[in-house]
């Protein structure tokens, strides 16, 4: 009884050397972190509500006082609790733990923990309440009122330099997950086509400086002559540069196995167990990864569905949250469900936006959800958004619990303390840098003051919205660096080392590998083959089993992401069916979808604080301009 209990709490792993170590799993660590949670909110959120901030019903908030229909108005406390929570959350809950996952699982971790509880809750609390007692005004406002007009305008050219920098940096990220993005290749990279297949020859852009190739489905792979050889069941597209020159290898069967039929005339096939390459890249390949027509439909989905839900809460069923919740809810996932028939249907070129479609939708979006009443777009496509956000995090802690997986990570890494493949500075300031919105953020702030203050309907609301929904978004940083932390330590490194920087860190990545080792059980090829634990694939494996994508060199954690939440999903249930696994590329698809929705709802609430700030500062110049 004893080994099985322990088994739930840890796992003894063997080095290369010899040497073991004990490998935490990940569900005591995410049922003592949810503990943690839920003791902060009830007890110091308590008290910073009555003894800091004295919130008190009595006082009429901004939102009657001032309703203009437009920015001011009373709304929903879980109405107004999911659209502050889908507006803080981007991609640095998603994407910061698991950058900072070279410094190891733990700097991060206790940072995400006792900093959203004693830190970034807090901040975002108290700095709603300021704004709310001074009638909803931006923190460039509440400045000037306290400290003068110099301090105003430094301010407020400072938090619309920082928003509009927050915004390009979450804009990026939602084109490379819609309008897609170039992966390097490494130079040497071989390719083999099946039988009887040839490469096509794309029509080349005026501006552009490569040729395009498309190479046929079911390609072999192997990244050097040494790795792993990994099948490409789809088709894909490379990039050539025209300073080089793609040259075709006839690859001779003789040179790999004796013509045993010499004599005779007939053919001699190749052996399908070896690896014939037919091409060997040259340096500066780039592979196409095109965006995804799924996510594409999906969010386009929510803006109409938001606009019907808003209309239905505030004109039609006056008051009917619940009912348009439900009829909101169902039409999301329905959204989400049919998204997965778009890529191969006729609707795929409609939604299969290029790069610059993508920016220009994001741009026309961006300007709409600004200027139109916070009722019609902005509130309700955000409060449902948080459905698909909240009901993705709750299946995630779900999986975690039922995989359980260890944490392949170590605690701290010490190969990597004062720099590595991520960050060049050491784990001290660094891993607060990157491990930022989960556990503190300043944009969160800017957010507190600027579109939720003017709709909180009592002041009671504000512990709930401003503690309760920062907590919520740190448990999405926790639930991505757990995730992270159960990858093993060779994919991990393979998918977050860019290709050109790889020789660089390969002799530290070696090291580090011998150091802290991996289970027996990952360098066994039978036990590689089975699909039960996708803890222990490869790399080769790895992309064979999310579809044919390529993950070498994905650098930026929204890919290491997407294949560790895919990995958790496939694990956690596969219990149920022993073909589960086959669903593994669809996940992998979801989560990539799923980071978009993610951080697209932080972009149209920033456009719209940077939409304030631009007027409160042009009012200052003629009082027109000022008027929301």
């Amino acid at each position: 009884m004893l080994p099985l209990l322990a088994n739930i709490f840890y796992e003894t792993a063997a080095g290369s050397d010899g040497t073991s170590r004990v490998l935490i799993r990940a569900m005591p660590v995410m049922i003592g972190a949810l503990c943690i949670l839920a003791i902060a909110f009830r007890y110091y959120s308590a008290f910073l509500a009555a003894k800091v901030a004295s919130l008190d019903d009595s006082r009429i908030t901004p939102a009657h006082r001032l309703n203009d229909g437009q920015n001011y108005h009373p709304t929903n406390r879980w109405v107004l609790f999911g659209h502050h929570f889908a507006a803080i959350s981007g991609a640095g809950p998603l994407i910061g733990p698991v950058l900072a996952m070279q410094y190891g699982f733990a700097p991060g971790l206790i940072w995400l923990l006792v900093g959203v509880c004693l830190a970034g809750a807090v901040q975002d609390m108290l700095v709603m309440a300021a704004s709310v007692r001074r009638n909803g005004k931006s923190l460039a406002e509440i400045a000037r009122t306290e400290l003068g007009k110099s301090a105003s305008i430094v301010a407020s050219l400072a938090i619309l330099f920082i928003v509009i920098i927050a915004l390009a940096g979450l804009a990026f990220v939602v084109v490379k997950a819609l309008g897609g993005e170039e992966a390097k290749l490494p130079k040497g990279m071989q390719i083999e086509l099946p039988l009887d297949q040839d490469i096509t020859a794309l029509p080349k852009a005026e501006a552009s400086k490569a040729s395009i190739y498309q190479f046929p489905a079911g390609c072999k792979i192997r990244y050097s002559a040494n790795s792993t050889a990994s099948k490409r069941p789809e088709a894909f597209r490379v990039a050539v540069p025209d300073t080089v020159k793609l040259e075709r290898i006839v690859p001779v069967f003789d040179d790999v196995r004796p013509n045993l039929k010499a004599t005779s005339r007939e053919p001699v096939l190749p052996d399908p167990n070896a690896f014939y390459a037919n091409f060997v890249l040259p340096a500066g390949c780039k592979q196409i990864i095109p965006g995804s027509s799924w996510g594409t439909f999906t969010i386009a989905c929510t803006i109409p569905i938001a606009m019907f839900v808003g209309f239905w809460m505030y004109r039609i069923r006056k008051g009917r949250i619940v009912e348009a919740s439900i009829i909101g809810g169902i039409m999301v996932l329905a959204a989400v469900f049919l998204g997965a028939y778009i890529p191969g249907s006729p609707l795929e070129s409609v939604f299969g936006l290029s790069r610059e479609h993508t920016i220009l939708a994001l741009c026309i979006y961006g300007f709409i959800a600004a200027v139109l009443p916070v009722w019609m777009l902005l509130t309700p496509r955000d409060y449902l958004s948080s459905f698909m956000k909240i009901g993705t995090l709750a299946l995630l802690i779900v999986g975690v619990i039922l995989a359980n997986p260890t944490l392949k990570h170590p605690p701290i890494n010490d190969t990597w303390r004062d720099g590595g493949p991520t960050f060049p500075g050491g784990l001290f300031p660094f891993v607060f840098i990157c491990v930022m919105c989960g556990a503190i953020s300043g944009f969160h702030a800017l957010v507190a003051s600027g579109t939720t203050p003017k709709m909180i309907d009592k002041e009671r609301d504000i512990r709930t919205i401003g503690y309760g929904a920062m907590l919520l978004e740190g448990l999405v940083g926790l639930v991505a660096l757990i995730a992270a932390a159960a990858m093993p330590m060779d994919l991990y490194y393979s998918i977050n080392v860019d290709v050109e920087k790889e020789p660089a860190f390969q002799k530290s990545i070696q090291e580090m590998q011998q150091k802290y080792g991996t289970t027996p059980e990952a360098q066994d090829p039978l036990h590689q083959a089975g699909v039960r634990d996708v803890h222990k694939l490869d790399l080769a494996k790895m992309e064979e089993s999310v579809g044919g994508e390529s993950l070498r060199g994905r650098t930026g954690g929204a890919v290491t992401l997407a294949v560790s939440m895919a990995m958790i999903f496939t694990d956690a249930f596969s219990w149920a069916d022993s073909e589960l696994h086959r669903l593994m590329k669809y996940w992998y698809h979801f989560a990539i979808m799923f980071e978009a929705l993610f951080i697209l709802t932080t972009i149209d609430a920033g456009t719209r604080i940077a939409r304030y700030l631009f007027q409160e500062t042009l009012g200052k110049l003629h009082p027109k301009f000022g008027q929301p």
